[in-house]
């Protein structure tokens, strides 16, 4: 479960979009990501403490629904398969974009088409068979990014003969430690969000694990100390081995990634190109990963009557194929616009990916606290610090999510999601509101704890 959180959030917002980061905030950027840790650890803490009380179907919008209503319940699900399906494309465009490294006559879409086939593979094969395989596709990101960190380490402290360590001189040259300002920090937040998508996929994986309870108190935990360290560390050393300016270089076009640069730059024989396999392997997996959520999303949309009938039927391998089918809407779009040519793409749809994530953030937390209220002391792991420490979270999020005032991207985001919004909404009162059933919302979450109970019990 830590892993497939993993696979998410450990991909290209921290192995590609860490370059525009780094334009922004030039070697504070460090800090963007120490203080994004902060905000996500008490997501996933939160989240944490709701799901191994109450393992639903659907996660964090099934918890929604009960502690908030069946609306918020139904947007958070709604908006979250929204995020799945564009973070799913725009790692597709990476994948390709990162073949281009070695085969640059390839066109960006036959390489989305190439790995999009591989990904659909995986994710028609049993839940059994998709966990193992994202597990190793997780691992392998995480060994290298444990083994950049300590050649990282090496070069910044002692050096080769042909690349002289430089120490800590890259952080605080070229401007200064703050080169654009104390304001960039929080521009950059923006940017820096995107990294840490992907932790909500603890609640989702929740119900298929057979001990929810002991499993999401150690995947929450493990996920965030893992995140905070090789986030932090990684960009830390990134910046320490290339002036700002260079490490930046990635841009919004995913032309490069600044962890290739690094070796690129210092010249050492045939590790870009293993840099390069490394960072693909991570979109591949991320890509994986959002498009099993989206396909869980919709089943358990479906299964409340939230969704269409049909996308609620399995395959026999108890797999979600038509939700599956459904969630490569973000590939097909991601294929057509490198078809036609549009540039810009991936900035853009990251952009897109954080406007919809804060709100599914606020949700969650938003919810925390109301069933932090009506809590029933049964819990068996507790979000440190309680409502204090969610509504401090709470706070994080909306000053993140003020940048929409100065950053273009999520201003153009907002010209989306918005009507997004209020589309579903329109759904929602004209067609789904009749649909529910709270009773059996209900009888989900008595059967949740109940198990639950049973397996503390064994436990």
């Amino acid at each position: 479960m830590a892993m497939i959180a993993m696979g998410s959030a450990l991909g290209t917002g921290l192995f590609l979009g860490s370059g525009a980061a780094i334009g922004i905030a030039g070697p504070a950027v460090i800090v963007c990501f120490a203080l994004g840790s902060a905000i996500a650890a008490t997501i996933a803490l939160s989240m944490g403490e709701m799901a191994s009380r109450y393992p639903v179907r659907g996660g964090f919008g099934t918890l929604a629904a009960r502690f908030l209503s069946p609306y918020w319940g139904y947007l958070t699900r709604w908006l979250y398969w929204f995020v799945t399906i564009c973070v799913t494309g725009a790692e597709l465009v990476a994948c390709a974009t990162y073949l281009t490294y070695w085969a640059p006559g390839v066109p960006l879409w036959a390489g989305i088409v190439l790995f999009a086939a591989i990904i659909v593979g995986i994710n028609l094969a049993s839940v059994g068979s998709f966990g193992v395989i994202e597990f190793w596709l997780s691992s392998i990101k995480v060994v290298a990014v444990l083994v950049f960190i300590l050649i990282g380490a090496f070069l910044v402290f002692v050096g080769l003969p042909s690349s002289p360590a430089p120490g800590l001189t890259h952080l605080t040259g070229d401007g200064g430690f703050l080169p654009n300002g104390a304001a960039s920090i929080w521009i950059a937040m923006s940017v820096v969000m995107f990294s840490f998508g992907g932790i909500e996929l603890l609640s989702i994986t929740a119900a298929e694990a057979k001990d929810p309870g002991t499993a999401i108190r150690t995947a929450a935990r493990t996920t965030i100390i893992r995140l905070a360290f090789f986030y932090v560390l990684a960009v830390g050393l990134v910046v320490a081995l290339l002036p700002w300016q260079q490490a930046s270089g990635a841009g919004e076009d995913v032309t490069a990634s600044p962890f290739v640069l690094v070796f690129d730059r210092i010249g050492i024989p045939g590790a870009a190109s293993l840099t390069n396999i490394i960072v693909l392997i991570a979109a591949l997996s991320a890509a994986n990963a959002n498009l099993y959520a989206g396909s869980r999303m919709l089943h358990s949309l479906s299964a409340d009557a939230m969704a269409p009938a049909f996308l609620h039927r399995l395959s026999p391998r108890h797999v979600p194929v038509r939700g599956i089918a459904m969630s490569t809407a973000g590939i097909v779009l991601a294929a057509v616009l490198a078809f036609t040519g549009a540039g810009g793409v991936f900035g853009y749809m990251m952009s897109l990916v954080v406007f919809s994530v804060l709100l599914v953030w606020a949700l969650i937390l938003i919810s925390y606290i109301s069933y932090w209220r009506g809590r029933d002391g049964q819990e068996t792991f507790r979000l440190p610090g309680g409502v204090a420490t969610a509504v401090a979270g709470l706070v994080g999020v909306v000053g993140v999510f003020a940048t929409i005032a100065v950053v273009r991207d999520l201003q153009l985001a907002a010209l989306v999601g918005v009507p997004v919004v209020l589309l579903v909404t329109v759904l929602y009162v004209v067609v789904v509101r009749h649909r529910i059933d709270p009773a059996a919302t209900d009888a989900a979450f008595a059967e949740a704890a109940e198990a639950e109970a049973e397996a503390a019990a064994v436990r």
